[in-house]
């Protein structure tokens, strides 16, 4: 299974401990939408939260160095829900960063 595989499945299944092995300990990631930066403690904080659900994931591309992911997410508070498109920047096996951009859907 692909890193980005299983860091979409460790999300889903709020598996903190494959989070933990899959995220560098620098880790960023960046919600162009907002302009918000979050680390590692931040992103699996939220990933555990609960507060979103992510349906239709898929892999658009990934080697060995990036993977470009696409999902709906729904948030938990009625927020309105967003297409996302994530890039994960991947070295020796893990995740180094992830940028996101989203659009709003109405």
């Amino acid at each position: 299974m692909s890193v980005v595989e299983r860091f979409m499945q460790a999300v889903d299944n709020k598996n903190e401990e494959m989070l933990n092995e899959l995220v560098s300990d620098d880790y960023k990631f960046v919600m162009h939408l907002d302009g918000i930066v979050l680390a590692k403690a931040d992103i699996i904080g939220w990933a555990m939260s609960g507060s979103f659900t992510r349906t239709r994931n898929r892999i658009i591309y990934e080697n060995d160095e990036i993977g470009v992911e696409h999902a709906f997410v729904s948030f938990a508070n009625g927020s309105t829900p967003e297409a996302v498109l994530s890039v994960h920047r991947i070295k020796d096996g893990v995740i180094i960063s992830t940028e996101t951009g989203a659009t709003v859907l109405s």
